[in-house]
């Protein structure tokens, strides 16, 4: 072999060696993709995903499945390139710069605890949201669940104190607490009128910018219901808000005569806050497909995901648009009885 053909021989296996050794270099993105789901009028590991006692249920049938989306990476275990790749010719993939799912500043055990607390939060608004569809009084204090270490609230604010108003203005729920926050400039300060057992308290705290520059003081709240009866959601290692509507739904489903689905398998997703307001989530794309793949005909989808879900609706998947909960009960009641109007999404 002559010299010149060894030396191309030599440089295409450096290439080749250099080209292997890249694609399995670790790169700084998060591959979403379509996760478990879960009917929430089912069970899952032979318990009820909702529990109702203290109060009369009735027999349900179909599906109100919740749906999900799993991720592959992040700070603790990133993602190769040659993974990267595959989720960028994926259709039913996204893939994401890691920022996006973890802040740079933000511990994931922090990320993970925050997710927790959102959840239970989403829990207790679901089941808020479907007594206030069905007129059923029940009463609510927003209480400080932690206070971020080095954040303004670190020890001024305690876990356990219930936050009785901001600035004056009436603590009604966690979502006002954090409005009042952000009305101000990072820098301002912001008073918390809270119950500290026996004691009310005045706390003046000054906000900070948060990573994306919007104020806050570094506190995670929880609404804490008293409910006229108990109602228990079990749906193990789900994560986050975004199954409100569906909890919602369930629990509705379950109080009343009737079956909600007319025995169909209906999917969704969406947050919902007690005034039945549903809420835009992430994941739209992958949680559609995942949807599909359990069977589902019908997605409800929140009115602000409705352009980004029309791009990519799955074939035989007909997507229902829920501005709220009771919009989504209209609604399942005109699927099933062939009555009244189903709104449509639209690309608008």
């Amino acid at each position: 072999m002559s010299r010149r053909a060894i030396t191309l021989l030599l440089a295409a296996f450096l290439v080749l060696a250099l080209g292997v050794a890249g694609a399995f270099r670790p790169v700084p993105y998060v591959v979403l993709s379509p996760g478990p789901t879960e009917n929430t009028i089912g069970e899952v590991g032979k318990k009820p995903v909702i529990s109702i006692e203290g109060r009369q249920t009735y027999p349900t049938s179909g599906a109100l499945s919740l749906v999900t989306v799993a991720y592959q990476g992040g700070p603790a275990a990133q993602i190769d390139l040659l993974t990267a790749l595959r989720g960028w010719i994926d259709p039913t993939v996204a893939v994401v710069p890691q920022e996006t799912i973890f802040a740079p500043d933000r511990d994931p055990k922090e990320v993970e605890q925050e997710n927790t607390v959102e959840m239970t939060n989403s829990q207790d608004s679901a089941t808020a949201a479907a007594l206030n569809e069905l007129k059923i009084p029940y009463s609510m204090v927003v209480a400080v669940v932690s206070a971020e270490k080095g954040k303004p609230a670190d020890g001024k604010l305690q876990k356990g104190d219930e936050i009785n108003s901001v600035d004056g203005k009436a603590a009604k729920d966690v979502e006002v607490v954090s409005n009042a926050v952000k009305a101000h400039k990072p820098g301002e300060s912001v008073v918390f009128n809270v119950t500290r057992g026996k004691e009310k308290l005045d706390v003046t705290l000054q906000t900070v910018a948060g990573p994306t520059g919007q104020p806050q003081v570094g506190v995670t709240m929880q609404a804490q219901y008293k409910f006229p009866f108990d109602v228990d959601i079990n749906v193990g290692d789900v994560g986050g808000p975004s199954a409100g509507l569906m909890f919602s739904l369930g629990i509705l489903d379950k109080l009343t005569p009737g079956e909600l689905t007319g025995g169909k398998k209906i999917a969704g997703t969406g947050t919902v806050q007690p005034t039945g307001k549903v809420g835009a989530i992430g994941g739209i794309q992958q949680k559609m497909v995942g949807a599909r793949d359990s069977g589902a005909t019908v997605f409800l989808t929140p009115a602000d995901n409705c352009a980004e879900a029309m791009k990519a609706v799955p074939d035989g998947l007909r997507l229902v648009r829920a501005d709220t909960l009771h919009d989504a009960v209209t609604a399942l009641d005109a699927l099933r009885t062939s009555k009244g109007n189903v709104p449509a999404c639209d690309a608008g």
